[in-house]
């Protein structure tokens, strides 16, 4: 364990100790690990997609990846809250000697939590529509690799995030799955009322 944390630590203090040698760099690490951009992007993206599609069978794949990104983010914010409950892992701004490009969260640094909500919707999209999730993953990857690189998470934290936002879309995939026809109908509903 000691092996991997002196490893995570290594990768951390590279990707770190960029900051400040590219002024171009770290004026889009800034603007990409903002609280608003990238969250704000994915969530107009979703909105766009739950109307999108120029079939009828097109616009519903769309609106279940829609459907499976919202309930991966909810599946990964109690995971990343359960985490928190029984692991707390401190910054790496705590403990190292960091070029900070970032406000100080006081929570947990595993797992990173922005990670676990950008995997989760990107995935939970990328299920149903290859080429829009594709891009979703892309920013959700940036947004964690450039707060490593702002000394707020470890790597390992970034990955962890990952991971969890990634195998819980998995899971609300399945779990819609399991409720049919509860999701058609809702579907079917919002249809009726036009918001869909």
């Amino acid at each position: 364990m000691e092996l991997l944390t002196r490893a995570d630590e290594s990768v951390f203090l590279w990707l770190n100790g960029w900051v400040g040698r590219f002024p171009a760099l770290d004026a889009i690490a800034r603007l990409t690990i903002s609280d608003y951009l990238v969250p704000v992007v994915l969530s107009l993206i979703l909105l766009g997609l739950w109307f999108a599609g120029r079939t009828s069978a097109l616009r519903e794949r769309n609106q279940r990846g829609v459907m499976t990104a919202l309930l991966g983010l909810a599946l990964a914010n109690l995971m990343v809250e359960a985490f928190n409950q029984v692991l707390f892992r401190p910054r790496p701004f705590s403990e190292l000697e960091v070029s900070l490009l970032f406000y100080q969260p006081t929570d947990s640094s595993f797992p990173a939590n922005p990670a676990a909500l950008g995997f989760a919707i990107a995935t939970g999209v990328w299920l149903w529509n290859r080429k829009a999730g594709s891009a979703m993953l892309v920013m959700a990857a940036a947004y964690s690799i450039a707060r490593v690189y702002a000394g707020v998470f470890y790597p390992l934290d970034v990955i962890g995030g990952a991971a969890i936002g990634t195998l819980v879309s998995l899971v609300a995939a399945l779990v819609l799955r399991l409720a049919e026809p509860v999701p058609s109908r809702a579907l079917r509903f919002a249809r009726s009322l036009y918001l869909a």
